[in-house]
């Protein structure tokens, strides 16, 4: 279930006018999707749909889900506005009805879910990916807490087991070759919410 303050938190950041990170893609995401052919993709945790908008427009069979439903309403407005379609649900993963092999990319853009849970879903999110399919993926690192100790205006989670490490995406995601995993120090400039510099985990796998 639920924690329904987490719930409340991401609702209320996603309920003001303002894009709490923008409605610019990722650049990382961007960098890969451009290696890419388009095909079916998934974005968890997708917010407020910059990134699932972005990749509408290049030609992607666009999936999300968030458990936030102002986060799905501003996502439906940024698609209307640059004349797409994405299915984005409203709900917890275990609950929405995904098919195994459904997906050829799964996209995880600082899709930081509560600690308790965050490798189960990675695990379980595998299985809707085919064989041959890729994750791309870019969220903070357990170092990034020295960077919010510096300026809070980075963003990110401030409990270390909500951060990553490359030694976790090994374990999460075992059965993949792996084409990039590092740790960089990264400026970022994204909304109100993701200001400054930080530490983030950089992986793209090919799923074996």
């Amino acid at each position: 279930m639920t924690d329904n303050t987490w719930l409340n938190r991401w609702d209320k950041r996603y309920g003001s006018e303002q894009f709490a990170y923008g409605t610019d893609p990722n650049h990382y995401l961007k960098e890969q999707l451009n290696k890419l052919s388009p095909g079916r993709i998934l974005f968890p945790a997708e917010g407020e749909g910059r990134n699932a908008v972005f990749a509408a427009t290049k030609g992607w069979n666009v999936s999300a889900f968030d458990i936030s439903a102002n986060g799905q309403k501003k996502a439906f407005q940024l698609a209307e506005q640059n004349h797409v379609n994405i299915d984005y649900q409203v709900g917890e993963l275990s609950t929405l009805n995904y098919q195994k092999e459904q997906f050829d990319v799964i996209a995880l853009i600082y899709a930081h879910f509560p600690a308790s849970v965050k490798s189960s879903i990675h695990q379980m999110l595998n299985q809707y990916l085919r064989k041959g399919g890729f994750i791309i993926f870019e969220a903070f690192s357990k170092n990034h807490l020295e960077y919010i100790a510096k300026d809070e205006k980075v963003g990110g989670p401030k409990d270390i087991e909500s951060l990553f490490s490359i030694d976790e995406i090994k374990a999460d995601f075992p059965d993949y070759n792996i084409v990039e995993l590092t740790e960089t120090k990264i400026d970022l400039n994204e909304g109100l919410f993701h200001n400054g510099t930080g530490s983030v985990i950089r992986f793209v796998g090919q799923k074996m």
